[in-house]
């Protein structure tokens, strides 16, 4: 799991980096004083949990979480501060713990833990199930490259197949949620990951190349606009 740290005292900063770094499964992506440099690599979602004090001057720990929280980013928040008067604010922003200083190291340690045992037993959504009558087909959703709505059937396409479902984009939006996942036109959902470049076809619209295979979908001019701000 990839932590960033970020508190404006160096003496706070240095004892947190002290505790994450012994515990096991975790790598530590970046440990700062600086707020606004925490901000560039949330935009870049280098990593999976973002450990911050609150108040900090230009930009404040929950100035970061309501960016994560308002752009839908796959970054887990733990605050770790001085300030009690922002908890409710903060669970409102799913906010995985709240951690009054001072704080004990065992304190610290177990709020990751159960980060850790969390996400072990979430993996299987990691999966995307799909009845076909007689059939399940069980899909990884890391694997989906794109999915194309025409007419009355939706095609999920991966590098090894093509899976021909009856549930609707909007159905299929619900169950990818990751960030990993756009709707980039009303008929196609895109994996960005995949993506390798954009050809303009029209006024308002451009065709998606992707690595792997030779099909391609659509996406919007302000969809590209958007993935260039927030994603790129």
């Amino acid at each position: 799991m990839r932590v960033g740290l970020v508190d404006d005292r160096q003496l706070d900063l240095d004892k947190m980096h002290a505790i994450i770094s012994s515990i096991n499964e975790i790598e530590i992506v970046f440990s700062t004083t600086s707020a606004e440099e925490a901000y560039q690599q949330i935009k870049n979602e280098t990593i999976d949990v973002l450990i911050a004090d609150i108040e900090m001057p230009h930009l404040s720990g929950y100035e970061l979480a309501d960016i994560i929280h308002s752009h839908a980013l796959s970054i887990t928040v733990i605050f770790v501060t001085a300030t009690s008067g922002y908890a409710v604010h903060a669970f409102e922003l799913n906010v995985h713990d709240y951690i009054m200083k001072p704080y004990q190291k065992d304190r610290l340690i177990q709020s990751i833990e159960r980060l850790l045992e969390k996400n072990k037993s979430s993996e299987i959504t990691g999966r995307l199930y799909l009845k076909q009558k007689n059939d399940i087909h069980i899909i990884q959703k890391k694997d989906i490259i794109f999915i194309e709505r025409s007419g009355r059937s939706t095609t999920i396409h991966t590098k090894n197949e093509h899976v021909t479902s009856y549930l609707t984009l909007n159905e299929l939006e619900g169950e990818l949620r990751e960030r990993d996942f756009i709707r980039s036109h009303r008929s196609f959902i895109i994996n960005i990951h995949f993506v390798k470049n954009f050809s303009l076809y029209a006024k308002n619209s451009y065709v998606v190349s992707f690595d792997g295979i030779e099909e391609t979908a659509m996406i919007t001019k302000d969809k590209v606009k958007f993935l260039q701000e927030y994603y790129f």
